[in-house]
């Protein structure tokens, strides 16, 4: 498998298994695949954490808090560096 699709699979996974809203984890398909094409622009987590926000404040019409964006966005950030050493 591409490592691009694994890697997509991956962050997929995480953010599925946050359901920021409580939901239920296939309730964020749009939002998942906005985050994960920024996943794909932002190295900086507070950049990244700031996206997240917007994405789902976009979606919802509620604000996630920043602190939370950011834990999730140093998490995934974690999982494309781990799959950035892993092509190599």
């Amino acid at each position: 498998m591409d490592k691009t699709i694994q890697l997509n699979l991956r962050l997929k996974d995480l953010l599925q298994n946050w359901d920021p809203f409580h939901m239920g984890t296939d309730f964020y398909d749009t939002e998942i695949a906005d985050c994960i094409q920024a996943v794909h622009q932002f190295d900086d987590a507070n950049s990244l954490a700031k996206k997240i926000q917007k994405i789902y404040e976009f979606s919802f019409e509620e604000k996630i808090a920043l602190a939370e964006c950011l834990n999730i966005s140093w998490k995934l950030l974690q999982i494309k560096n781990d799959s950035s050493c892993e092509l190599n």
